[in-house]
């Protein structure tokens, strides 16, 4: 199994659109696929799920997560209590007893089941708690404090548990833009991960602090492998995360233009400067495995780079990937004309995706 993460400082760049389809590409293309959604905002879970879906899953922890997950648990039956883990729940309410520092669950919940071959754990709004645990035991990892150690590497550990359960070959673990506690341990646990940019100031500015912060991480953590012991080692993974590339996305495509991606010259000028912003401000150990061409390109080139306009609206909307959208049997009246003349380019962008995947393959297979 190998864990990837879609990562980016910058909001609004259709980061969890991107994963979302990534998700689905690998899993048509015949990769078993876990997605777990990181992001305190859900965004992930909000596009995967019906609503419905998300209460009925969310109503059932809420005692767990307001009152404690240790009196909650004591107050059902070992009966009621084992019927609630063998349901859908999300990934704070697995989290929880780590928060608490009560121990581990025995057994992990399933994960919620999108098709046959890709899965969803999903997110809450109330995930900022655990981050604020992160923060707080942070200072205990440097003497290898048996709970510090085991909040920073849970998220790891519990991708780990659901691949050996599942047979899954990626894990997909979504992400918000911030810099803090949480991303820190999710971003420097797993094996790789890539940068969905749009050709502006804001995504130059935003790698340039993702470079700083995985210096400062990875300086952190190279400490932390120095001072505990070998035993306590191997709750973390083997290698610091590499960086795998990135790729422009969302960005609107521009005819009669004479530039490698047909982007508007100011958008050009920007996206242009991203390579070299990448070998500035992201250190080369990370990046080792790539050359200079690898970094120079976008992953899979143009393949998913030109917006698709309200295409992932309407996928979101229907909870399904774009390419999917025309053959649904239940079209709600409104979109039927919408679909009628697009249907073409609907289909067609599964193809882009998964060609988008076939690069991305390749540099996750240079990890070894």
């Amino acid at each position: 199994m190998k864990s990837i993460s879609v990562f980016n400082n910058k909001g609004g760049v259709g980061k969890t659109t991107l994963t979302y389809h990534v998700g689905h590409a690998l899993s048509e293309m015949g990769y078993k696929v876990l997605m777990i959604d990181a992001d305190p905002q859900c965004n992930l879970t909000i596009y995967s799920l019906d609503q419905e879906l998300i209460h009925k899953i969310w109503e059932k922890e809420d005692r767990f997560i307001d009152e404690g997950f240790e009196s909650s648990k004591n107050s059902l039956s070992p009966l009621e209590f084992n019927t609630l883990i063998s349901e859908q729940r999300s990934l704070h309410f697995i989290l929880k007893p780590t928060e608490e520092g009560t121990g581990d669950l025995e057994s992990l919940p399933p994960p919620v089941k999108l098709s046959s071959s890709l899965d969803i754990v999903p997110g809450r709004l109330t995930l900022h708690l655990y981050e604020d645990k992160i923060a707080e035991r942070w200072a205990g990892i440097y003497r290898g404090d048996p709970l510090a150690i085991r909040t920073v590497t849970k998220i790891r550990e519990i991708s780990e548990r659901y691949a050996a359960l599942h047979n899954y070959d990626y894990v997909i673990i979504d992400t918000s833009p911030s810099l803090g506690s949480l991303n820190k341990v999710v971003i420097s646990t797993v094996d790789g991960f890539f940068v969905p940019a749009a050709p502006d100031l804001f995504s130059l500015y935003g790698i340039r602090n993702i470079g700083k912060s995985l210096s400062a991480w990875k300086a952190e953590f190279n400490v932390i492998y120095q001072l505990i012991s070998e035993e306590k080692r191997h709750s973390f993974p083997k290698e610091f995360v590499s960086f795998l590339g990135y790729t422009l996305y969302n960005a609107k495509k521009y005819s009669g233009v004479n530039n490698t991606w047909n982007l508007a010259h100011a958008h050009f000028n920007y996206a242009s400067r991203i390579p070299e912003t990448i070998k500035q401000c992201i250190e080369k150990g990370l990046r080792s495995h790539l050359d200079d061409k690898a970094l120079s390109e976008p992953i899979g080139e143009t393949a998913v780079m030109h917006s698709h306009n309200t295409f992932p609206t309407m996928a979101q909307h229907y909870h399904t990937p774009m390419w999917k959208v025309p053959s649904l049997p239940m079209i709600e009246t409104e979109h039927i004309n919408t679909l009628r003349g697009a249907s073409a380019k609907y289909v067609e962008t599964g193809k882009a995706y998964r060609g988008f995947c076939e690069a991305l393959l390749k540099r996750i297979q240079l990890l070894g």
